[in-house]
């Protein structure tokens, strides 16, 4: 059995991945940390886990985390940064469910984060999370940085067009919508309920986090700088990403052949489903599951190509993922343990 290690384990990412590893066969879940919570059962703060978990939380202390196979991060920017090498000095894997090791560049790490990255040495070992993109490269590695949700929705959904220069690159528009839970677990005004409840905002239009790292991705599979506009939206539901997605068209290539290429591009990823052309893909049919599912148009015969791809940013957009990549460390099959139906209604 995987002994596994959760740090951060009260926010919605530790939470989602306490709920999913506690039915995988092949793992133990064997410490889950929280400085709040230690000494305090994890089924008497969740008692959705009565039965399936029976770790206490402790304080993230490196002796309790070295005795474990794999070690999750599930927590906010700037805390695996300070703990990875030493975890991965007693040969334990790391994944990374922060931004801390998305980022190629320290200083443009730096730049959008606003800190010093503390092991900026270790940056270029960890490899990008996106098992669509990076699987055999994942399979060996020691570190892994998972993507952030809305860069999964809009890479899974730009990738088959960009690897294969059927759009300009350098003119892309990515209009995505997240639910509340993407801001995290804590009390803030600007995402409670009441107050995102019956309304709907843009936000970070000058620039998200996220930006580079969609950028980032791009480029890397089409061989050259992108240009991109991204903007994300806040919307009254609690899970879900939807992504709109815009591209132009550099030739004369059929909307039923740009079909045929998404259904080829992805026909073995267990976790991408590429719907029938002219569906509408809805966040509540991928919500609890690890699944992407996408759906391409053509407005009007016109040069514009959109691309719609949907994920539950707590699963396929973070939480479902870093399992994914764990399965892919420890050769396991990739599903093991990620075969969740959405739930309906």
């Amino acid at each position: 059995m995987i002994k596994a290690g959760i740090v951060g384990g009260t926010g919605y990412t530790g939470v989602e991945l306490l709920r999913i590893l506690s039915l995988h066969p092949d793992v133990t879940v064997s410490v889950v940390t929280s400085r709040a919570d230690a000494g305090t059962r994890v089924d008497a703060v969740y008692p959705n886990l009565r039965g399936l978990c029976n770790a206490v939380f402790s304080l993230p202390e490196l002796d309790n985390l070295a005795s474990c196979d794999v070690v999750f991060f599930a927590t906010p920017n700037g805390t695996a940064m300070l703990m990875a090498a030493q975890l991965l000095e007693k040969g334990v894997k790391v994944i990374d469910l922060s931004a801390d090791f998305r980022l190629q560049d320290a200083q443009e790490w730096q730049r959008w984060y606003g800190m010093e990255h503390a092991c900026a040495e270790l940056i270029k070992e960890a490899v990008y999370g996106l098992p669509e993109v990076n699987r055999e490269a994942i399979k060996s590695a020691r570190l892994v940085a998972c993507p952030g949700c809305y860069p999964t929705a809009v890479q899974l959904g730009f990738l088959p067009l960009i690897e294969n220069n059927l759009i300009d690159a350098g003119h892309l528009i990515a209009d995505v919508k997240s639910g509340v839970s993407g801001a995290g677990r804590k009390a803030e005004l600007a995402t409670l309920m009441s107050e995102t409840g019956e309304s709907f905002k843009a936000y970070a239009v000058g620039g998200h986090r996220h930006l580079p790292e969609i950028r980032q991705g791009l480029a890397q599979v089409a061989g050259k700088s992108v240009g991109l506009t991204f903007v994300p939206h806040l919307t009254p539901m609690i899970r879900g990403i939807h992504a709109t997605l815009y591209g132009q068209l550099l030739g004369d290539t059929s909307l039923e052949d740009i079909q045929a290429l998404y259904q080829s591009r992805y026909a073995d990823e267990v976790f991408v489903d590429v719907l029938a052309q002219g569906t509408h893909p809805d966040t509540r049919h991928v919500r609890g599951s690890n699944n992407c599912q996408m759906a391409i148009h053509q407005p009007q015969g016109g040069r514009t190509i959109v691309v719609l791809s949907v994920i539950d940013n707590l699963v396929k957009g973070a939480s479902g993922q870093a399992v994914q990549v764990m399965n892919l460390m420890f050769a396991l099959p990739e599903n093991t343990g990620l075969r969740i139906v959405a739930l309906y209604p």
